[in-house]
């Protein structure tokens, strides 16, 4: 198997003639044409001379990557490397097609190869990419110079340039001079490019262009790939677009240097087999005696090794090219979709050639890029290692790793993007099964709270994760012939038990439907044993307590509910819009086995349970996923019958509003017209409903004679109107005639006081439910009715009234717990009522959240006067009202901006209204309003925080006030309005003290500028400047020899074993999540007419405070920005400072 040897293996001499600074050492060797790479590229001379010069400066010009695991062999293999095409001086195209023209950098036209044929036949994707590639090595055979031409041009139209490479420029230009000659032909109107533009004729070019750079590959390996002259060439082409500061450049010739790459490692794979094969088969022969033995066939042998070992060498130079010249430089790219490309590609190399590719040098890179910033790049990463760890044959060589940067892949699991997130708690998994002892309880107990995450993905995954770390050891499931054999009684009451143990001391969480929900795709076969799960309920001697019965009573529920309707939980997301045909035959299946299961059990379940409220609750909802109809056609209407006397004793035993819902709920699901049973348990209905009314009117006619109740009395009356209510709102009880008894009974409760709360809410409640009982009749009555419609109307408006007026008494006159009551139940109707209010109006709504704080201030005013008004805890909650309206402006500023000015000026009017007694030294009674008022100065821009203080003193000017003694109200606004609170928030987020004090100046010179006209009016005509953008991407470039070596040469083993691999603040740095960040640099002034500045505006009012300064920063960094500044180039730089990384 071929290795990549290090340079520590093979020393040599200082003087050796193969030690220069280009990785394509062929080339040079040969003297051919090339591209000469840019800074991080290598170095092809394009002529004799060149080449001479080269050969002088060979000893100076190491590059910094000396040293790789490639270098030596390249060194060794230089000399090997035979040209097999003569060397042409005029690369001429023999067949010119017809009509293709290229533009040379002069202006001048020539005849050229056609660059558009393989990009044209590329974007369509719709011909054999095999053919495609054997017609351009045709037409290459022909003209090896004019048909590499035409691929160098097919890459550099796949960049969306516009310009192409003619044949004067490919020999007297260098590689740098072509670069930039392209890029001054580049296209900038627009920042799409084909990896990246929009439409459907471009969704499917990355593949396609991938697509064709692989087949080229592997149509080229037998032959053209070690030819020397096309892909040194190509690969120094790549190189060097990889080291643009174009995005398009570097974007694509990155991912075409990788996709060759790993092309490249392919083959180089398919070279190991078979040189292990032709070893194979050289020692069997030479094994064999004198007299067998073929010497021909030997030799034969011989050759073929040789040939393939050079053949080998030729690749692992490539690859070593490739590596150091892209790779290196670009899997730290600004661009997070270059890094992306980088670490799924290395991901490759390791699973398809783990024998060169999986060891720490190469880990490295990944492992420092689980850091990243960017979600893609981390979710490539994990990706990449989740394959790596699910082959058991490669996880002993990963253990070095697994303890560098094991406590990183555990706090992925917490990761803020969900799909990195899921992608961690599967690598765990993978880790927990292929990696024994690894993973410590401590990193296991990182995981479990993730099973009741809300995202459904999320919590299955640590579902899974905790299936094969608590439950698989204990119930491992059998298979025989590749079918899952049924468990053991024994092993599925462990799993139950092992589940409850989990939920019960663990506690995470209230609901065990969504422990269920999490481990339903990995143990939903040991979820739907109903048959163990009632068995363990019903047993006697089962020594389970009482917070264990209802666990595993809310499992037995979620479990069917899972089964019979296929849905996650309430509150939890899933991203599927519905079942596949499969799945929804099984849901059927299911829902037809859990009922003719537990039919016959659920009476029992009941009898045993209908004491505890907590439990039977739930079990009446089980009814709720059964089919119904099983009762009818499997004969099992005994079972009908003791479900129905069960459902009596626990509705006449409870009083408990979950329990009596439920039942209502049971029996309406079973009083259909359309099953055979309906009349059957219409008179069990009519039973329980004559029971529960016959004791309403004997407790009722009790209550209206006595005037004193006992404490069982009033309890015995509430819960038989709760129940009775409870079925009310399920069934139609009209026919009962609970209206009159009930309007009595809250008739009374008005005028004497003397009925119970706790006997008012449910009888309100029957009241209400009657009148909606009659409504519906009345919708649906036709001319059979006794009373015209407009009668019975008329009767209901009547009952209408009466019941308002009723509801109206209750709400100012009774108890605080009635009123509590109604407000839980309309407090969203309010909420509701208030959006509506500000999407017909804003301008009224914002006078109407004005006026009901001057009402609450003064209600608190007129009780506690005005002396410490602004302690008190009312007034505490009035602020944090205020607090609340703000924010429901929203976060459109500039739409807003007229209401909350308005806001701010009736709300000064309003606290300078009343004026203090003659002569006294006191406030005005109003004037804590300003505190509640400058919650709303958040929402203001900052022109009119200005024109509103001019406006406050104005208006001050008329009060008087003690000299040296400023009223706190007054101060507090005044803070709130000021530019200083500004500042100061703005240096919390870390914004620079000395752009602060920039800010001051203008600022201030600003305000004294504002004329009293504008003071007095508060015009608002003009709108606040959009600041320019300024670049995130151009940086002088710096020379990075350092940071290479320290990261390429310092990345050895020794260093990575220590988890070292930068140092001082560049390891501190690089630690972070955050490492690629780029410092900003302002641009010139011609790029301020392009660019606009998108700011997000946030609820919090401290952020949107910071825009609004941040804004000013914007613009007078721009003004003042340096003439040196002004001159950088628009393009993004592809190098990060030392600092930065």
């Amino acid at each position: 198997m071929p290795t990549l040897r290090s340079s520590s293996s093979q020393p040599q001499s200082a003087s050796s003639p193969s030690r220069v600074s280009s990785p394509l050492q062929g080339a040079v060797a040969r003297g051919h044409r090339g591209f000469p790479a840019s800074s991080s590229s290598v170095t092809v001379p394009c002529d004799d001379r060149a080449s001479d010069q080269a050969s002088e400066g060979e000893s100076d010009s190491v590059s910094a990557d000396e040293g790789s695991d490639f270098e030596d062999s390249l060194r060794r293999n230089v000399k090997k490397r035979v040209a097999k095409r003569p060397l042409k001086t005029t690369p001429v195209a023999k067949h010119p097609k017809k009509g293709s023209q290229m533009v040379r950098g002069h202006g001048q036209k020539e005849s050229e190869p056609p660059a558009s044929d393989l990009f044209d036949a590329v974007k369509a994707a719709k011909s054999d990419m095999q053919s495609l590639v054997d017609e351009w090595l045709d037409s290459y055979k022909q003209d090896q110079d004019a048909g590499f031409l035409e691929l160098v041009n097919f890459f550099i139209q796949s960049c969306g340039c516009k310009g192409t490479v003619t044949q004067e420029m490919f020999r007297k230009m260098s590689n740098s001079e072509i670069i930039r000659h392209l890029t001054e032909q580049f296209n900038e109107d627009s920042g799409d490019y084909p990896l990246t533009a929009p439409g459907p004729s471009w969704k499917k070019f990355q593949g396609s262009f991938c697509e064709f750079v692989r087949t080229l590959v592997f149509r080229c390996q037998y032959g053209l790939l070690y030819d020397g002259f096309p892909m040194d060439n190509l690969i120094s082409l790549l190189t060097g677009l990889s080291d643009s500061q174009v995005r398009a450049f570097r974007h694509t010739s990155t991912l075409a240097a990788m996709t060759l790459m790993t092309s490249l490692v392919r083959v180089a794979l398919q070279l190991s087999v078979h040189k292990d094969y032709n070893h194979r088969q050289y020692e069997a022969e030479r094994s064999k005696g004198p007299g067998q033995r073929a010497p021909e066939r030997l030799e034969s042998l011989l050759e073929k090794r040789k040939e393939l070992q050079e053949h080998q060498e030729e690749i692992e130079g490539m690859m070593n090219a490739l590596f150091r010249g892209v790779f290196v430089h670009r899997y730290r790219d600004v661009l997070p979709e270059i890094r992306a490309i980088c670490i799924e590609e290395i991901g490759c190399w390791m699973q398809s050639y783990s024998t060169s590719f999986l060891t720490d040098s190469y880990l490295k890179y990944i492992g420092w890029t689980l850091h990243d910033k960017h979600r893609e790049v981390r979710l490539k990463c994990l990706k990449a290692l989740k394959g790596l760890y699910s082959n058991q044959d490669l996880t002993a060589r990963l253990e070095l790793f697994t303890s560098r940067f094991k406590d990183r892949m555990v706090s992925m699991v917490m990761d803020r993007e969900y799909d990195v997130a899921v992608e961690a708690v599967k690598l765990l998994t993978v880790i927990l099964k292929n990696m024994e002892g690894v993973l410590t309880d401590a990193d296991c107990e990182s995981v479990y709270p993730v099973v009741y995450a809300s995202n459904r993905a999320l919590a299955s995954a640590a579902g899974e994760f905790l299936y094969w770390k608590l439950f698989y050891p204990e119930c491992e499931t059998r298979t025989v012939d590749g079918k899952e054999q049924r468990q053991s009684p024994r092993s599925q009451r462990t799993f139950f038990h092992l589940l409850l143990s989990f939920f019960v001391e663990s506690e995470l969480h209230d609901h065990a439907a969504y422990l269920v929900d999490s481990l339903w795709d990995c143990a939903g076969s040991q979820l739907k044993n109903w048959e163990s799960l009632t068995s363990l309920l019903l047993e006697k001697d089962q020594n389970l307590g009482d917070v264990q019965e209802s666990t595993l009573i809310e499992i037995l529920v979620s479990s069917v509910q899972q089964a019979s309707e296929g849905h996650p939980p309430v509150g939890r997301v899933t991203g599927r819009k519905g079942l596949t045909p499969k799945e929804r035959k099984i849901q059927a299946n299911d829902k037809v086995k859990l009922t003719e299961h537990l039919i016959p059990l659920l009476p029992q379940l009941l009898a045993k349970f209908s004491a505890d409220a907590e439990k039977v609750a739930p079990l009446l909802q089980l009814l709720n996923y059964f089919d119904l109809n099983i009762y009818c056609t499997r004969r099992l209407e005994k079972h009908l019958e003791l479900f129905l006397q069960q459902l009596q004793e626990v509705v006449v035993k409870h009083a408990e509003p979950a329990v009596l819902e439920a039942g209502a709920h049971a029996l309406y699901l079973l009083c259909n017209p359309e099953f055979t049973f309906f009349s059957r348990v219409d008179f069990a209905r009519s039973q329980l409903v004559d029971l529960l009314t016959d004791r309403f009117q004997q407790e009722l006619e009790e209550l209206l004679q006595s005037s004193f109740l006992d404490e069982d009395e009033v309890y015995s009356l509430a819960a038989t109107l709760k129940r009775l209510s409870a079925f009310y709102n399920a069934h139609d009880l009209t026919r009962w005639e609970l209206y009159e008894p009930c309007y009595r009974l809250l008739r009374k409760a008005v005028d004497t006081g003397e009925v119970p709360h706790q006997v008012m809410l449910p009888a309100l409640t029957l009241v209400y439910f009657s009148i909606l009982w009659t409504l519906t009749h009345i919708s649906g009555s036709g001319a059979s009715q006794p009373l015209s419609p407009q009668k019975q109307l008329m009767s209901l408006k009547g009952r209408m009234v009466a019941f308002c007026e009723l509801c109206q008494s209750c709400l100012s006159d009774v108890a605080p717990e009635i009123q509590e009551q109604f407000y839980d139940d309309y407090g969203d109707i309010i909420k509701e009522t208030l959006t509506r209010a500000r999407q017909i109006d804003r301008s009224h709504c914002s006078r109407i959240l004005l006026l009901s704080l001057k009402q609450l201030y003064t209600e608190l005013l007129q009780e506690q006067g005005p002396e410490g008004l602004n302690e008190l805890p009312a007034f505490i909650e009035m602020r944090d009202l205020a607090r609340r309206f703000a924010l429901s402006f929203g976060p459109q500023q500039l739409q807003n901006r007229d209401l909350v000015v308005m806001l701010h000026k009736e709300g000064i009017k309003f606290s300078l209204s009343e004026l203090p007694a003659a002569g006294s030294s006191g406030q005005p009674p109003n004037l804590a309003f300003l505190e509640l008022l400058s919650e709303f100065s958040p929402r203001l821009f900052h022109q009119d925080k200005q024109l509103l203080l001019s406006y406050l003193e104005k208006c001050l000017q008329d009060v008087s006030q003690a000299p040296g003694h400023p009223w706190g109200p007054v101060t507090t606004y005044c803070h709130s309005l000021s530019p200083m609170e500004n500042t100061a928030e703005a240096s919390l987020q870390g914004y620079p003290r000395s752009k602060k004090r920039r800010i001051e100046g203008p600022s201030r010179r600003h305000r004294e500028d504002i004329s009293s006209s504008q003071e007095e009016s508060l015009q608002l005509t003009s709108m606040p400047p959009t600041p320019t953008l300024t670049s995130t991407a151009v940086k002088t470039r710096q020379p990075l020899g350092g940071l290479e070596e320290m990261e390429e040469e310092g990345g050895s083993e020794s260093e990575f074993t220590q988890g070292q691999p930068l140092s001082g603040t560049q390891r501190s740095e690089f630690s972070s999540p955050h490492h690629f960040r780029i410092p900003l640099n302002p641009p010139g002034p011609d790029l301020g007419n392009q660019l606009t500045r998108l700011s997000l505006m946030e609820e919090d009012e401290e952020e949107l405070e910071i825009q609004h300064e941040s804004s000013e920063e914007w613009q007078y960094t721009n003004k003042h920005s340096s003439p040196s500044e002004h001159g950088l180039d628009l393009l993004d730089s592809t190098e990060l400072n030392i600092e930065d990384f």
